[in-house]
């Protein structure tokens, strides 16, 4: 089969094209020919050596996608040959609180992920996907859809008539930004680009925040909501925006903190406004395998459709890499298989 390993990650030139045999489905594990593969902020710090500690050069890397059944293991009765199947990043949370252990079996990390023509899986966390949902609109749920619904939805149980702060127009605030108007609430986002900030305007977003004009953005969203403040924010900034993210907390806030982003700040700022305010900070890592079905319903049920900004060919799939880490889109990048 033809794949991409990450190489020595030394940058996004560490991508490189190989050819292998093709992988077995054992015991309890499902063959999988990937159809559709979505990029996230992990993979391309996987590739310039910022993701936790280096991995194998052989590694296969991606950890969302959508992809059909091409042969099952011995034991596997929940899915078949021709379904097709989605999958979180890590298929051993099926159920329950989150356990430490997860990242034991995290895909395209710890275990070769989407980026080639077949990937093996355990049958027990795939997700076979309703016929009503495009290849497109599932293929990118797997992390930023599936991250957004367990902070929104499982963690800071946001209510309708409240206000969330998205940072950024990425994946996870996109993705948020959706779930969050399903859900009766209000929604403000930020960014460094006044024509993202329109089409998110375009998407719903209540409040749009330009950080580059308004450097103090919390006291820019204080202003604008009468000093209320956000109740639920998607801190996707990392270490050095959480100071601001409590100062644009509203009483009683829920901070959702999502991904590895380095950042010069490490001692909790603003830790006074904590207590004053009373707000509950919350590290979020994906989902399990039941909020992934619930977020599957939810997005049949509603029609939600992913917002992409390019497909490229898995031919292509460096070229993607590249026009994804520029971040000049807003939308999922995608690569496209067949």
């Amino acid at each position: 089969m033809k794949a991409f390993q990450i190489g020595n990650q030394q940058g996004l030139d560490s991508l490189t094209a190989t050819t292998r045999p093709d992988p077995v489905a054992g015991p309890g594990e499902v063959l999988v020919a990937p159809r559709l593969v979505g990029l996230i902020s992990r993979d391309v710090q996987l590739l310039r050596g910022v993701y936790g500690a280096r991995q194998a050069p052989e590694r296969i890397p991606t950890s969302e996608g959508v992809g059909e059944v091409i042969a099952v293991g011995a034991g596997v009765g929940n899915v078949k040959p021709g379904d097709r199947v989605v999958c979180g990043h890590f298929p051993s949370w099926l159920d329950g609180e989150f356990r430490p252990d997860v990242f034991a079996h995290d895909i395209g990390i710890s275990h070769d992920g989407w980026l080639a023509e077949r990937v093996v899986l355990p049958a027990a966390a795939v997700i076979q996907v309703p016929a009503s949902l495009a290849d497109q609109d599932v293929a990118a749920l797997a992390s930023a859809g599936l991250t957004a619904w367990n902070a929104l939805v499982e963690v800071c149980k946001v209510k309708p008539g409240e206000l969330v702060l998205c940072l950024g127009t990425g994946g996870v605030s996109l993705a948020a930004l959706k779930l969050a108007k399903l859900r009766g609430a209000r929604v403000a986002i930020t960014s460094s680009s006044d024509e993202k900030l329109q089409i998110v305007r375009e998407l719903g977003a209540d409040i749009t925040i330009n950080y580059r004009q308004h450097p103090d953005w919390a006291a820019q969203l204080m202003a604008l909501t009468d000093n209320g403040g956000a109740d639920v924010i998607i801190e996707t900034g990392g270490q050095d925006t959480l100071g601001q993210s409590i100062a644009a907390a509203a009483a009683n806030a829920r901070i959702a903190v999502i991904g590895v982003t380095p950042g010069q700040q490490s001692p909790i700022p603003n830790y006074l406004s904590l207590i004053l305010k009373n707000v509950t900070i919350r590290g979020i890592a994906n989902g399990s395998r039941k909020m992934f079905l619930e977020l599957l319903r939810a997005t049949a049920a509603n029609r939600i459709e992913t917002v992409i900004s390019k497909t490229f060919k898995f031919a292509d799939a460096p070229a993607a890499y590249a026009y994804f880490a520029a971040q000049q889109q807003v939308g999922k990048v995608l690569i496209e298989f067949g």
